[in-house]
């Protein structure tokens, strides 16, 4: 009976033992989990944190792409308001310039034509200047010889009224 009271008493301490290691054991894992347990709470805090900060941004980043969408197609639109107007423009100036360069060909059409009617005209002038001058040299000529002639006529005329004017004081 002794021995197995031994027997038995030794099989309850091993057990107690065993007992007391597994308890140890679960206080170490329920420590163990508690600090998991723990480090899940950080984590899931954390992992809310995130998914706030995260939200945030994202909705910072949807006006901010909003915005700059609003910023590009504004500035799209200036910019086809001003290429409108700078191609109007464009179109106003090349027709301006088009008109100035018919006008400056019609002009320089112009400018030929009166060069030609005036060398003409200077041809002609010069033509006639010389005529009028060969008509007036030859004029003058033949007034000289006129003048020649009625001063021969005058010194004969002269000399005949003096002999009639002597043959008079003679007939007297």
């Amino acid at each position: 009976g002794v021995f197995m009271y031994n027997h038995l008493q030794q099989k309850v301490r091993n057990a107690e033992a065993l007992a007391q290691k597994y308890k140890q054991q679960q206080e170490a894992l329920s420590a163990q989990l508690q600090v998991v347990y723990e480090h899940r709470s950080r984590l899931e805090r954390s992992l809310q944190k995130e998914r706030g900060e995260h939200k945030k941004t994202k909705e910072d980043f949807l006006v901010y792409k909003l915005e700059a969408q609003e910023a590009l197609n504004k500035e799209k639109q200036d910019s086809m308001n001003r290429y409108g107007a700078l191609s109007s423009q464009h179109k106003i100036l090349k027709n301006q310039h088009e008109d100035v360069k018919k006008q400056l060909l019609d002009l320089q059409l112009q400018h030929n034509s009166l060069k030609l009617e005036h060398r003409k005209t200077l041809e002609s002038h010069s033509q006639k200047y010389a005529q009028l001058q060969q008509e007036k040299d030859s004029e003058v000529t033949n007034l000289q010889d006129t003048v020649f002639k009625l001063r021969e006529e005058s010194k004969l005329l002269r000399k005949a009224h003096q002999d009639v004017h002597s043959q008079l004081l003679n007939a007297q």
